[in-house]
């Protein structure tokens, strides 16, 4: 995984105080290979609150994240008990690290 601890503590952080401390954020996509270089830091953020906004949600989310962390693009894929089911959930499931 590639993510230095001060930043999965930044991720977890802003993730807490915005959607509360029972959110789940899994990191997947490339920077969970170690091989792999350079890339984007993709977020799988799970909560159990139904949110009026998704989209705002995410956004907001990964625009405090990229922020914290110097402007690194952050993607957000954000999923309440509402959320429809989607193939990239699954594979975050799967293929991510709880961070």
């Amino acid at each position: 995984m590639r993510l230095h601890p001060d930043q999965i503590a930044v991720i977890k952080r802003i993730t807490a105080q915005v959607l509360g401390g029972d959110a789940r954020v899994t990191l997947f996509g490339s920077r969970v290979d170690d091989l792999a270089r350079g890339g984007d830091i993709d977020l799988f953020i799970e909560t159990p609150t139904p949110l009026a906004n998704r989209a705002v949600a995410a956004a907001g989310l990964a625009v405090a994240i990229e922020r914290q962390l110097g402007g690194r693009q952050i993607d957000v894929v954000l999923v309440d008990p509402l959320t429809p089911s989607q193939t990239v959930h699954a594979e975050a499931r799967v293929h991510g690290v709880l961070l």
